[in-house]
């Protein structure tokens, strides 16, 4: 088993291109440190921790983004992980709402498409304008990254 490790780790920093087809994961780095466009640390890290706020509707992620921007984001300020949480726990229609919508720490590729772009791509601390992905609309505030 430590052998056949140790071959998938040395073709993987030689010939990316060769590789690409068959490496799914350095894929997935490699597109997000050139689609992230602010460093290689947003689109390289293999773990977030993360909180959001999950809506149905449009008109009420809309409503709670508002809030976000009164209180916080048109000043320039970042959103406090607690005052997120509150929100989360009034608004968010995710079972996590009822932990202030905390995901905790989660590895590249276990979210979907449109939220493990947002979620990865969201600099520590800041939070992202709603977006929709399959269950509905979101927003996102990235408390960290790792590995």
């Amino acid at each position: 088993m430590g052998k056949g490790d140790a071959k998938k780790k040395e073709p993987a920093g030689k010939g990316k291109g060769k590789q690409a087809a068959g490496a799914s994961d350095e894929g997935a780095k490699d597109k997000g440190a050139s689609k992230g466009g602010k460093g290689d640390k947003l689109g390289t890290c293999n773990f977030v921790k993360a909180r959001h706020i999950l809506c149905e509707k449009q008109g009420k992620i809309t409503e709670v983004y508002q809030k976000l921007q009164e209180g916080w984001l048109d000043s320039g300020d970042k959103v406090p992980p607690a005052e997120f949480g509150k929100l989360a726990m009034q608004y968010s229609e995710c079972p996590s709402g009822k932990r202030g919508g905390d995901l905790g720490w989660f590895p590249r590729g276990k979210m979907a498409g449109p939220f493990q772009e947002v979620a990865f791509s969201t600099a520590i601390g800041a939070t992202s304008p709603a977006f929709k992905s399959t269950h509905g609309y979101h927003i996102v505030l990235c408390e960290g990254r790792r590995g």
